[in-house]
């Protein structure tokens, strides 16, 4: 393991390698991910159950078989409908998974929410993964990083730098929309499921994490998914819910609001807000 500042998030070495497989044909990249997986001995992939890391559990199982490993955390800040839906990934491909029990409530740094908490989070996931690394040495960490995620606040890419955990998306050259298009024509169910990033990243910098304040954002955006809105965010301000919808159905999401204060009021918030803007990914970094 390599130190590093955990407030600067560092670009692996190791990426992208190989840019032309972005355009390249299906069969060219199946090609190419085949000849970049003969030198894995064993893969233990970090395993959230988005698109990325299906995709690699998928390719990893594919060309390794037994020898890949699929590895959920399981936190409080991982929503129950990822974990169902990860699970039953892995059982319709037969891709070996592993549920893992990370404590990152347990970590001060994490729980004070800096603008780094991301950092934290994966450095607790992959001194797991690497345990588990070790038991099956010779063995890589993998994970779903793709050439996208270098141009975004992402400070968990520094705790992977640390680690030496390989991202074979990444070090062929694939952005969001090719890895998208590669699990379309792969035919993989979450080819086109919504980013759904952790619950804790609702919560604004600085303000503290809790499993009650993620209990709570989970069972808001359970609601507004039960009320016909798939893809929502509640961002937590203390007594304040601030809702976020796509800025398609803000106007959908306005008649309900009664309706939609009662029940977070049970939730425990004293007031609400519905975003007019409406839903934009990462909207809390726009303080960085």
């Amino acid at each position: 393991m390599t130190s590093s500042d955990p407030d600067v998030p560092s670009k692996p070495a190791n990426a992208p390698a190989n840019p032309w497989v972005q355009g390249a044909s299906t069969e060219e990249q199946l090609a190419a991910f085949e000849a970049w997986f003969e030198s894995c001995p064993f893969a233990v992939v970090a395993f959230s159950g988005g698109v990325d890391s299906s995709l690699v559990a998928y390719l990893a199982h594919r060309f390794l078989g037994e020898r890949a490993l699929a590895a959920m955390s399981i936190a409080p800040s991982l929503k129950r409908d990822d974990l169902s839906e990860g699970e039953q990934f892995c059982q319709q491909y037969g891709i070996a998974m592993s549920k893992e029990e990370t404590e990152e409530l347990l970590n001060p740094n994490y729980v004070s929410n800096p603008t780094n908490r991301c950092y934290y989070c994966k450095h607790t996931l992959y001194t797991r993964l690497d345990s588990i690394a070790a038991e099956r040495a010779p063995a890589w960490i993998l994970n779903g990083t793709n050439t996208d995620d270098f141009g975004d606040h992402r400070p968990g890419l520094d705790a992977a730098s640390q680690f030496e955990v390989r991202s074979p998306l990444a070090e062929l050259g694939l952005d969001k929309a090719a890895v998208r298009a590669l699990a379309a024509a792969l035919e993989l169910p979450c080819h086109d499921k919504p980013a759904s990033p952790c619950l804790s990243s609702r919560i604004p910098y600085g303000q503290s994490v809790t499993r009650e304040k993620l209990g709570q954002i989970e069972a808001g955006e359970m609601f507004l998914k039960e009320k016909g809105f798939p893809v929502s965010r509640v961002r937590h301000y203390g007594e304040k819910a601030l809702i976020e919808v796509p800025s398609t159905d803000v106007m959908r999401l306005l008649p309900l609001q009664a309706e939609v204060r009662a029940r977070f009021i049970e939730l425990g918030f004293a007031h609400i807000e519905i975003d007019l803007e409406g839903f934009v990914s990462g909207k809390l970094n726009r303080v960085l």
